[in-house]
């Protein structure tokens, strides 16, 4: 980064010459009142008209850097940025930007547009209803009914467009209707191989409780109960700083985030997606008057299939949905299930190494700057993902090409205006930042995007780790670093 101070001496002297009743110049020193000030008419600074009048936009880039450098908030943060014109393939400033730093949810970038890249905007993932046996002339089918899952993340939970369990179940009743099926001799058989695994402990490093949300682990929660998914809070007896830890309901294992705003317990909503399907299918067939002699069951696997028939069949919402929706509010369960849903496709199961596994070949296969790279997840969630600001420009750069690249942009939040970036840029930078937001305690980071005043398509990256005060304070700093990368 090159140091401005002849700029910052000049404008303060012309600034001293013009307007006697000014004593400081605002832009470079900081007061501790300097986020709650707010000019009494209104107007703009003086300094600040005459930088704008003196420097060139990317001077003014660089002036804004070498203050935040000594900014209370970011001296001692470790913080990296870049701004890049991806058709000349250059630097336009930068600070840090081969910091390797944590990236928080915009690990996210990288799990959906693997996701994209192997699958297509258009898959889908279906869940089946179909029986085995034979339905005799008095409408009883002497046979089982199969739940055939696909791994669909959004199943029954109403995002992305997805359909709530009540109405896939309608449309299951529907067909055995139109089957002419009045009673069923056998069992209900869930058969899934995808997404099978509990998870007994937390995953490395992984934030399970954070700022009052509770992550849940992706996979089934089969043998717990959403009746008794309760988190048990404490406030420690034993920390001056006055932390709270949290006991997960899946393991004994304790973790801890700053501060609680809750009420006592929190609940859950997340069963096993197949097995609340099937066991709600059950209870609806009883009331509806189809009477069913067996119980739910799992079978992940069948040495010897039965001959079975197709019933009905309820597809998820697109692929380009999905990476919508989760990149819009930084979905981690999606993002976590995308991971394992790569690694199936390519791997052939469905653990999250073998996702990470997949995503690291991919982004080998496409040249991703790797050196300071660590993928550990999906979502974000864990402290041990790191990246630098200039392998995320170079990597958004390269989409650029991608014939999927339009889906992907329209997934990215956009300042002043939709999903996790709706309360940022509301005046400067509305409908011109399309970036993918991250925050964990400490951390907060931005990547994507800028359309600028005169037109042209930048890449950014900003991630901060271990900054001071509140994350309001540091997405100030964020929209004054980049308020001059619009007039470029």
């Amino acid at each position: 980064m090159v140091k401005f101070r002849k700029y910052i001496s000049g404008i303060t002297v012309l600034a001293s010459g013009l307007f006697l009743a000014q004593s400081t110049v605002s832009t470079v020193l900081y007061s501790p009142t300097y986020d709650s000030q707010k000019s009494i008419a209104n107007l703009p600074s003086p300094v600040a008209a005459v930088e704008k009048t003196i420097l060139s936009p990317k001077e003014l880039i660089d002036v804004n850097l070498n203050t935040m450098v000594t900014d209370p908030v970011l001296k001692n943060a470790n913080w990296g940025f870049v701004v890049y014109d991806p058709k000349t393939k250059k630097i336009i400033s930068s600070y840090n930007e081969n910091a390797s730093l944590v990236p928080a949810s915009t690990t996210k970038l990288l799990t959906t547009e693997t996701a994209l890249n192997l699958l297509g905007e258009n898959y889908r993932w279906m869940t089946q209803l179909e029986y085995s046996g034979q339905v005799d002339e008095n409408g009883v089918l002497n046979g089982n009914l199969y739940i055939v899952g696909s791994g669909d993340p959004s199943l029954g939970t109403n995002k992305a467009g997805a359909l709530s369990y009540r109405e896939i179940i309608a449309d299951f009743v529907s067909g055995l209707s139109r089957e002419g099926i009045k009673k069923v001799n056998g069992d209900i058989i869930i058969q899934t191989a995808l997404f099978k695994g509990n998870i007994s402990r937390l995953p490395e490093n992984v934030v399970w409780l954070e700022n009052n949300n509770y992550y849940l682990p992706v996979g089934t929660t089969r043998e717990i109960s959403p009746a008794n998914e309760k988190l048990i809070v404490k406030k420690s007896n034993f920390s001056t700083d006055k932390k709270f830890f949290y006991v997960s309901p899946y393991a004994n294992q304790m973790v801890y985030a700053e501060k609680y705003e809750g009420n006592e317990n929190l609940t859950t909503k997340l069963p096993d997606a197949p097995a609340y399907l099937a066991n709600t299918f059950r209870t609806t067939l009883v009331k509806s008057g189809i009477a069913i002699t067996g119980k739910v069951t799992p079978k992940m696997t069948d040495a010897s299939p039965e001959s079975r028939k197709l019933v009905s069949a309820y597809k998820s919402p697109t692929l380009t949905d999905i990476v919508y929706y989760t990149n819009q509010h930084s979905d981690n369960s999606l993002a976590e299930a995308l991971l394992r849903t790569v690694g199936f496709f390519r791997k052939g199961d469905q653990t999250s190494e073998s996702g990470r596994i997949v995503v690291k070949d991919h982004l080998k296969d496409i040249a991703f700057d790797a050196e300071g790279l660590n993928y550990m997840d999906g979502s974000g969630l864990s402290r041990s993902n790191t990246v630098t600001p200039i392998a995320q420009v170079k990597y958004l750069t390269s989409l650029m090409n991608q014939k999927y690249y339009q889906t992907y942009f329209t997934s990215l939040p956009i300042g002043g205006q939709s999903g996790t970036l709706k309360r940022m840029f509301n005046i400067t930078g509305n409908g011109q930042i399309f970036a993918k937001t991250g925050t964990l305690n400490k951390v907060k980071t931005l990547a994507g995007y800028i359309k600028t005043n005169s037109g042209r398509t930048l890449v950014f990256s900003l991630l901060v780790n271990n900054y001071s005060g509140s994350v309001d304070m540091v997405k100030k700093r964020m929209e004054k670093i980049l308020e001059p990368t619009l007039e470029l």
